[in-house]
């Protein structure tokens, strides 16, 4: 007589607890994560040890530490999660192909901008999607592409990125903001300034993280423009209202001006001709199923974008 086999398949459920394991190292954080309780989660990744008959977590009071093994694991266990969130997809667009939930991240210097303006539309071309709105620097974002948390991405190039099917929205051009009190270079007979004017000024900009750091220092690449070491901003309208106080000059996005980031402020805008944009860009995995879906909100973004300048 052959005895009936023990279940001891390894589940997606036990999957995600390792998953949640490694991204919080902490039992606590990643129960509250599965929205599970800690004695759940700990019984489930004890089970999937058990199954595959290796310790995939080395855990004391204060630390949780994956082992070689386990992080070799956790790595196919997060592509597992990705393809059958996709599978699951592939079922749900048949059914409602513009409809289910959305995961859409943005960076902070357009999201707060652009996705207030276009959510009237969208949710008009798409009563069926449920979006959910994360802002994020641009690794997180891709690392939230990547991985499958985020399902559509909005960053801004240059930024190198592979391995994701990307569709561009428009370029976003910069104006240098500064106090009425700090002397302008020469008047220019378009009333506008150039790389030239800005050579060997400091300016003021985002903290490092913040791609719009990146950018504004490379807006004029062949001149000496260099950042004022003494301040970095967490958001643009701290950094404007430092402006306003006569502490420095920096460059802003055309989008966020054009949003009104700076009414009420005492600053003198004027726009930078000649300098290189930033590439305003939608990225999502090219494995997804719902490209048609987003290259469609990529023309609700881009007709969003318009409104701001009419």
């Amino acid at each position: 007589m052959i005895d009936a086999p023990y279940n001891t398949n390894l589940t997606l459920r036990q999957l995600r607890f390792l998953v949640a394991v490694a991204d919080e190292l902490n039992f606590s954080r990643a129960a509250e994560k599965c929205y599970v309780s800690q004695p759940t989660l700990s019984v489930g990744l004890k089970e999937l040890e058990d199954r595959l008959g290796v310790t995939l977590a080395e855990r004391t009071k204060r630390s949780v530490i994956l082992t070689p093994v386990g992080i070799q694991i956790v790595e196919r266990a997060r592509k597992l999660l990705q393809d059958s969130r996709e599978i699951e997809e592939l079922a749900a667009a048949q059914a409602q192909p513009e409809g289910g939930t959305l995961r859409m991240g943005a960076i902070p210097t357009i999201g707060p901008f652009l996705i207030p303006r276009a959510m009237p539309a969208l949710k008009s071309s798409f009563p069926d999607l449920q979006l959910y709105l994360r802002e994020e620097i641009t690794e997180q974002l891709l690392e939230g592409v990547h991985s499958g948390r985020l399902d559509l991405v909005i960053y801004a190039e240059p930024y190198v990125t592979s391995g994701l099917e990307t569709l561009h929205l428009f370029d976003d051009g910069y104006h240098l903001a500064a106090p009425p009190t700090v002397p302008q270079s020469p008047p220019r007979p378009d009333d506008t300034v150039c790389g030239a004017d800005l050579a060997g000024r400091q300016l003021m900009l985002l903290e490092q993280g913040h791609c719009l750091h990146r950018h504004a220092l490379s807006a004029f690449p062949e001149r000496d423009i260099k950042q004022d070491e003494s301040f970095a901003a967490t958001s643009l309208s701290t950094l404007i209202s430092m402006v306003s106080e006569g502490l420095g000059i920096t460059l802003l996005p055309d989008l966020a001006i054009d949003a009104g980031v700076a009414a009420g402020q005492d600053v003198v805008m004027t726009p930078l001709a000649d300098a290189c944009p930033r590439r305003v860009t939608l990225a999502w995995r090219p494995t997804s199923v719902r490209a048609d879906l987003f290259r469609k909100i990529g023309s609700v973004l881009r007709d969003a974008r318009g409104s701001l300048i009419r």
